[in-house]
């Protein structure tokens, strides 16, 4: 999953108040990088803390679900049974939205078998719930957990450049963000087409003023993936705080005819009014 289901939310919010927030960062300008790091608060305080608080929005079907997988995870005759039980929670929280929570189950489960699949699960879910995250204690302890799990899946199989893009972009937000944008520049040195890094160092470069870099980063991003609906309105963002009237104009043009979504027509009617 790509960090851009977040974007989409508040794109239309985008146009008034600007990027959402990342660390302040200069980055990919010829070779050089400034990295200006945050504090990170710490972890959270208790892993279980978002799955009790999670539980009081359930349905009263899934208060009774979650009460009778977790019956039988005290039943110490389920212990054969305990990694099905524990994805079977993490399921349910994944299906309604609580990704914190759901990867809390499905790391529990990892390490009850030591099953890589789970393991990714669990690192997914935290990313996800990590995009989301909007206090400092949450984004440390989600982006954590992210690298926790999947750097077990990235040890096995170092291939995984879409996994690889997650990790990178939980350090972008740590007091390490020099890190994540180094394992960016090296997804792309192996795979200089890769969708998530182009974006990800479009954004980047559009968070540290660079936006004449944005630029050429989204036009790499959307000659090889023209789909992009996001690369697409960026390139027109990019343009825009680039000062490149005409294309940005140009730009913004085009996206308008590429999606029927009222929040994103109404973000670039704004950019369009102000030009």
């Amino acid at each position: 999953m790509k960090k851009t289901q977040l974007i989409l939310i508040i794109v239309g919010i985008i146009a008034v108040v600007g990027l959402y927030a990342l660390p302040s960062v200069v980055v990919d300008n010829e070779g050089e990088v400034d990295a200006i790091s945050q504090e990170n608060a710490g972890a959270e305080s208790s892993e279980s803390s978002s799955a009790a608080m999670h539980e009081a929005e359930l349905t009263p079907d899934q208060k009774a679900l979650v009460a009778s997988l977790r019956s039988k995870l005290d039943d110490s005759d389920a212990n054969d049974n305990q990694e099905a039980l524990l994805d079977s929670l993490g399921s349910i929280y994944q299906e309604l939205g609580r990704f914190d929570s759901a990867g809390l189950y499905f790391g529990l489960a990892a390490e009850e078998s030591n099953n890589l699949a789970l393991a990714e699960k669990a690192g997914d879910s935290f990313y996800e719930a990590y995009t989301f995250a909007l206090d400092a204690d949450k984004v440390a302890y989600t982006s954590e957990q992210t690298r926790k799990y999947l750097n077990q899946v990235l040890e096995k199989d170092p291939t995984r450049l879409d996994l690889k893009t997650k990790v990178a972009m939980t350090y972008v937000s740590s007091t390490n963000p020099m890190q994540g944008i180094t394992m960016l520049r090296e997804i792309l040195e192996q795979d200089p087409q890769n969708e998530d890094a182009l974006f990800n160092m479009g954004i980047l470069a559009i968070q540290s003023g660079q936006y004449k870099r944005a630029a050429e980063r989204f036009e790499e991003l959307i000659k090889h993936h023209p789909q992009n609906l996001q690369g697409q309105f960026y390139l027109g963002v990019s343009y825009f705080e680039a000062n490149q009237k005409n294309k940005a104009k140009a730009q913004f043009e085009a996206v308008k005819e590429m999606t029927g979504d009222e929040m994103i027509l109404s973000s670039i009617q704004g950019y369009l009014d102000r030009l």
